[in-house]
């Protein structure tokens, strides 16, 4: 398992003082990813019109490039803003297959202070049901502390 608190700590101390929400993606991407070994895909899809997402920075094999709010778990997340956790995949109406090995998956809103929706991220396991409660707890910790004061123009 996670050692959340280590993670959010290092986290805490890589994006201090960073704004550019593509930078504090990236390093929250990379440091998630390698974290833990049930994430087999760690990323950031952002949203970036309305009702559509785009891959931003993330770690593990290809994602998909684009993703309507209307289709997916990412969607899904995004659409409602709601975490999804999703122990088998293929139980999903509508799951979009980026990667055939996934199993489950947890994605989670990111918003800003202003409550605007940046994105979702996303994390992807080749292992069934590999997510609990308290992953997306610590995760939204974790993003809500980082994007707070990122701001949209």
């Amino acid at each position: 398992m996670c050692d959340y608190a280590g993670l959010s700590a290092r986290i805490a101390a890589l994006c201090a003082g960073e704004t550019d929400e593509i930078a504090l993606m990236a390093t929250v991407a990379c440091e998630v990813h390698q974290s833990d070994r049930r994430f087999n895909w760690t990323g950031f899809y952002r949203t970036v019109e309305k009702d559509l997402l785009k891959i931003g920075p993330y770690q593990g094999g290809h994602g998909c490039l684009v993703i309507p709010f209307s289709r997916g778990v990412c969607g899904a997340c995004a659409r409602t803003r709601a975490v999804q956790l999703v122990p088998d995949v293929e139980a999903f109406e509508g799951h979009i297959a980026c990667a055939s090995s996934t199993r489950s998956e947890l994605v989670l809103p990111v918003q800003n202070a202003k409550g605007e929706l940046l994105g979702v991220f996303d994390l992807d396991s080749d292992l069934p049901d590999a997510f609990t409660e308290d992953d997306a707890l610590a995760l939204t910790g974790i993003l809500d502390t980082v994007f707070a004061n990122v701001t949209r123009a």
